[in-house]
């Protein structure tokens, strides 16, 4: 489900303090219902969801479309990524932060991680349209339990970052992240501990 800015922007994540001029352009309670130290399992149900290989032709077909427009205009050339065209948030961490996340997963491409704490993550990604962050917490779902949230932090790198997010806004939010929620649901569901 959809929620509002707030719910990311009034909570006290790190994220905030790292990358205060990046956008929240989406917020997504995540179907990822769970205990109090299950934060870890959602973070490998998130990036062990084979997105988008397992989702629908349509997610498919889209996801494929933007590799090959961003091939053919260099969108994603290494000169445009991380540590060329712009620098890792990795490099602005606290070292509390940094030496916490030591041990941090591994994200799937085109992701790297930033960092992992007890109910906080965050991976990144550049390129000549944007800087982005993908941010999970674990939140109190206000019945005892907990649930994930994931936010989608963005940087755009100009005009043509502007009008690739307008663009492509549609797309991601009716087609994509419904898609990418329905799929971390069911690894959810197929990692869950025996009861």
């Amino acid at each position: 489900m959809k929620l509002p800015q707030s719910t990311h922007t009034d909570r006290p994540w790190r994220i905030h303090e790292i990358a205060p001029e990046f956008t929240v352009e989406d917020v997504w309670a995540l179907p990822t219902p769970g205990g109090a130290g299950e934060f870890p399992r959602l973070v490998e149900a998130v990036f062990g969801s084979r997105f988008p290989d397992e989702a629908p032709l349509v997610v498919r077909l889209l996801w494929e479309a933007r590799w090959k427009i961003g091939r053919l205009f260099g969108w994603d050339d290494k000169a445009a990524g991380l540590g060329v065209r712009v620098a890792s948030l990795r490099d602005r961490l606290p070292y509390e932060i940094r030496t916490a996340s030591l041990d941090c997963v591994v994200a799937t491409a085109p992701f790297s991680p930033i960092y992992q704490l007890d109910d906080e993550f965050a991976a990144e990604l550049a390129n000549r349209t944007v800087h982005a962050v993908m941010h999970l917490g674990w939140v109190p779902d206000g019945a005892g339990g907990y649930r994930g949230q994931m936010a989608v932090l963005v940087k755009p790198n100009g005009r043509l970052g502007s009008l690739y997010m307008a663009g492509i806004d549609p797309l991601r939010r009716y087609v994509v992240y419904p898609a990418l929620l329905r799929q971390i649901e069911r690894q959810w569901r197929a990692t869950a501990p025996a009861s």
